[in-house]
């Protein structure tokens, strides 16, 4: 019993020395082993990832180009221009007085275009329609007006003609400037083949025609005219007002009165009027010169 204490505590000491032992280099190898391990394989999943993504967006731009070549062509047969038939001619007149003159037409006038066709084959044709528009004159695929279309169906047969008019008018907002006038004729042949002919593709320009004195310019100047007669009545009116002078008030002056026959001499006593003629010539010059008057004759 007394040797197992110590027993316990040589147990107790020799314990973590095996312990450190067993944690040496060899342990810490095989964990690094362990690690690489895990790691290479955490790689080659990537590596797989990579080359499975790389084959998809391979597929996905192999399937991509694929659909935009189709779309390609499918645009390409629908945009191809139909064209005018080698067993048809066609020409093309401006009938309007003055029209087209200088490459030009005037705005708010209806002009008037007549097509002639000719089928120079051995089938039939039918004239189905005919239209005009305004384009761009540097881009003739961007349309600024569409006018309207003429539906004919119109047979026309081997070794004959007909004449189609058409019709149309420039709005006034488009005169000065210039635009690119197409006018196209719509046929097809007696196997439904369609055809499109461009009788008349020019650029022209859109002029506004000086016809005289019209409606609005007359009121117009009437309306001048009345704004011109009354400002000069009201200048005339101002310039009076302004011209007259009113009369100065002139001053009234206290001058007492200048005749005498005009005093009243009855209220005052006889002997106050004796006095005043007695005194008087003294005061008035005019009495003293009848004094000095009469006493000249005495």
């Amino acid at each position: 019993m007394a040797f197992l204490p110590k027993l316990l505590l040589l147990f107790l000491i020799a314990l973590p020395t095996s312990v450190f032992v067993a944690d040496g280099p060899g342990v810490a190898m095989a964990q690094e082993q362990a690690e690489d391990v895990v790691e290479g394989e955490d790689e080659e999943d990537e590596d797989e990832a990579e080359v499975e993504t790389e084959s998809d967006e391979d597929a996905g731009g192999t399937e991509t180009a694929a659909a935009e070549t189709e779309e390609e062509e499918e645009e390409e047969e629908e945009e191809e221009p139909l064209k005018a038939s080698p067993d048809a001619d066609t020409t093309v007149l401006f009938t309007t007085t003055n029209t087209l003159q200088d490459q030009q037409i005037p705005a708010t006038k209806l002009v008037r275009v007549l097509v002639g066709f000719t089928n120079k084959g051995d089938k039939d044709f039918i004239v189905e329609s005919m239209e005009g528009a305004f384009r761009y004159p540097q881009d003739y695929s961007f349309y600024i007006q569409n006018f309207t279309t003429f539906t004919f169906n119109t047979v026309v047969q081997p070794n004959t003609q007909a004449s189609f008019e058409y019709l149309f008018t420039a709005a006034e907002p488009f005169a000065g400037r210039p635009f690119g006038l197409t006018i196209a004729l719509n046929y097809k042949d007696a196997d439904g083949n369609p055809f499109l002919d461009a009788v008349f593709n020019e650029t022209i320009s859109v002029v506004e025609l000086d016809e005289g004195l019209d409606g609005e310019m007359f009121f117009l100047y009437i309306f001048l005219a009345a704004a011109v007669v009354l400002l000069i009545i009201g200048g005339q009116q101002l310039m009076a007002s302004m011209g007259k002078k009113r009369p100065a008030k002139k001053q009234v002056v206290e001058q007492g009165t200048q005749n005498q026959s005009d005093v009243d001499f009855d209220w005052i006593p006889k002997e106050t009027v004796d006095q005043m003629n007695k005194n008087s010539p003294r005061r008035s010059p005019r009495r003293r010169a009848k004094r000095a008057t009469g006493s000249d004759e005495k």
